[in-house]
């Protein structure tokens, strides 16, 4: 699988550092490997809140969980190219 026929999902809430310093990675990689990805705002929905609350910021790849808390750039990437 290409990178490109991948999806990022970058999980987050407003005012949180971690989900700032996340987004930068994920925008990063994102941009050099083609593959597109969408930030979704817990806060918008209570089955997001009550899964991913303590974990945030979470980054899923095609839906499934990569990380969470700190995002790793090499560990993205790795993901990615599989």
């Amino acid at each position: 699988m290409a990178p490109q026929d991948h999806r990022i999902t970058l999980l987050g809430k407003p005012g949180c550092h971690l989900c700032d310093d996340a987004r930068a990675v994920v925008e990063r990689v994102a941009a050099d490997l083609s593959v597109p990805w969408e930030e979704r705002d817990i806060t918008a929905s209570p089955e997001d809140q009550a899964e991913y609350w303590e974990m945030i910021p979470v980054v899923l790849i095609d839906g499934v969980q990569h990380d969470y808390w700190r995002v790793n750039e090499n560990r993205l990437r790795e993901a990615l190219q599989r």
